[in-house]
């Protein structure tokens, strides 16, 4: 484990090799598991402010779950997460040549909107949690996942240089510095 100021991260992160490989999962990171995507209380707002604008890149069920149930639900932990459309896709997912993507981050592509996904989507497999004033970082391994640690392998790219920028975004470059300097 490495603590930098308020970060306690898994040493995992910084060994692992990894890189998406949507071609092969096709977003399954999107569309399985029992919960959506853990989202921030914050966001839940911002996800309300911009739905309008989120709503032309979802699909109809998307939508049909979102104008009933709100664009946030609780998992079995009661923490808030994303609403999931027939206990399956993220609310927020459309498809694409058959490749789960985010019509949140599509929005934002498309300049509609100025946030970008929920940070624990941007992070993924990074998961975070909070423990006595601390917030952990752990590798969340997953079988849908494994093709993206042999492509990292084959790349030589690390977990934590994979995810720098979404890394960046939460705790800033400083704190990125921070870490290759405690690290190497």
């Amino acid at each position: 484990m490495l603590a930098i100021d308020n970060v306690i991260m898994s040493d995992t992160i910084l060994n692992q090799h990894f890189a998406c490989d949507v071609s092969t999962c096709k977003g399954a990171c999107c569309i399985e598991g029992d919960a959506g995507a853990p989202l921030e209380e914050e966001e839940i707002s911002i996800l309300e402010d911009y739905l309008d604008k989120i709503k032309p890149f979802m699909s109809e069920k998307g939508i049909e779950m979102v104008m009933r149930a709100g664009v946030f639900d609780y998992d079995m932990e009661g923490i808030l997460v994303t609403p999931l459309v027939d206990d399956s896709e993220c609310v927020f997912v459309y498809f694409e040549e058959n490749v789960a993507k985010c019509a949140i981050e599509k929005a934002y592509l498309e300049g509609k909107i100025d946030f970008q996904k929920p940070i624990s989507c941007h992070l993924y497999p990074i998961r975070m949690t909070k423990n006595n004033g601390y917030e952990v970082l752990k590798y969340h391994q997953w079988e849908v996942c494994k093709t993206a640690k042999k492509t990292g392998k084959a790349m030589n790219i690390s977990l934590f240089d994979y995810l720098k920028v979404p890394l960046a975004r939460r705790y800033g470059n400083e704190w990125i510095e921070k870490v290759k300097k405690n690290f190497t």
